[in-house]
Order: structure tokens, then C-alpha cells, then sequence
């Protein structure tokens, strides 16, 4: 069965159908979910968020429009509002802990090697810098380098061309890379 004969179903009162579009897609968000939560090390909210976006997508799958986009397009524009909508609220609240320096916790330096020490610092800084970007571009850069999809899917999944995905993702890549220069040009100065 389709996607677009399930729903169908669904509208026409047939709602355990759910069940089956749940099973088709909710790796798939849940993996996207939790690779736009990591830049924030916010990982363990990925199940209830995406539980939340299937609840929401039920509850406004009346409002479904076929000809507008796929159900999977849909699908995910419902996840990434709902990813976005929850980091909005839990900066607002890190703003407030950021105030009191002394609630960073800091990696005992004889438990830690200075390499993998290292290694966190520039896996938070490129983090921080994908975190930076613009939502389309966040997107789809996450959607290419850890869920390792092709131009083609990631178009489909943000409801863009394949032109413009290349384009976000060009832009994307020029914006780390501008991002991290300070922190990568630093080692040669100091050699």
C-alpha cells in the first residue's frame, strides 16, 4: 500500500492504519531528529520529540495536501519545527545558565588524554558552528554528512530542488569553514 492510499484510509476512518506509516518512517525521523539535536547535545529528547511529531502529524493529517507535497516532506517539515520549537525553548533556558560560568563541568585532566580532549573541542566547535547556520542550511547539511543521504533525498525531504540543495549545502560548508578558520589558522602561528 502507498502512502497516499494509507492516508486515505486514515481520513476515511480507518485510523490503526497510522500504525503502518509510523513503521515506514519512524527511524528515519527519529535519525534525523537526533542528528539536529547532537549539535546541541541535546540526543536524549530525540524519542519524545519524535514522538511528538507523529502525534502532531496524526492530529493534523486532515489538513494533508497531496498535490502540495509528499507525506514524507510533510513528515519531516513536521519534525524539524518541532526540533526547532524545542531548541528555541532550551536556549532561552541555557542563556540563563551560561551566567554562572561554574555550572560548566570540566573533564578531569588526568582521566582524559589530551587527544581525545582535542578531538571534543573540535567536534564542539564544528557542532556549534552547523548549530550556527541558517535552518535550511542546518538542514541539509546534517541530512548529507550524517545521514549520509544523496542530493536527490535530501531534496525530497526538505521539499527543495536538487539545485538547491547543492546550493545550501555549498553555502553550509563556506559558513563552517569561515567559522572555524580561527581556530584552525591558530596552530601555525604558534609553530
Amino acid at each position: 500500500m502507498t502512502d497516499s492510499q494509507i492516508i486515505r484510509d486514515i481520513k476515511d476512518g480507518d485510523v490503526e492504519l497510522y500504525a503502518d506509516l509510523m513503521n515506514r518512517y519512524q527511524r528515519k525521523v527519529l535519525a534525523f531528529i537526533y542528528h539536529m539535536l547532537k549539535s546541541s547535545q541535546l540526543e536524549l529528547m530525540a524519542e519524545d520529540l519524535c514522538a511528538d511529531t507523529f502525534y502532531k502529524a496524526f492530529r493534523s493529517l486532515h489538513t494533508f495536501r497531496e498535490a502540495e507535497a509528499s507525506f514524507s516532506t510533510w513528515l519531516y517539515t513536521i519534525a524539524r519545527n518541532t526540533v526547532l520549537s524545542e531548541l528555541r525553548k532550551q536556549r532561552s533556558i541555557q542563556v540563563s545558565l551560561d551566567e554562572d560560568n561554574s555550572i560548566v563541568p570540566e573533564a578531569p585532566k588526568e582521566v582524559v588524554p589530551e587527544y581525545a580532549a582535542l578531538r571534543n573541542e573540535k567536534v564542539n566547535l564544528v557542532r556549534e558552528a552547523i548549530n550556527n547556520l541558517p535552518e535550511k542550511q542546518r538542514s541539509a547539511i546534517i541530512l548529507r554528512e550524517y545521514d549520509q543521504l544523496d542530493y536527490q533525498e535530501i531534496a525530497h525531504k526538505l521539499g527543495q530542488t536538487v539545485s538547491s540543495v547543492k546550493s545550501l549545502l555549498f553555502r553550509a560548508r563556506a559558513s563552517i569553514k569561515l567559522q572555524l578558520e580561527g581556530y584552525i589558522a591558530e596552530p601555525g602561528l604558534k609553530g
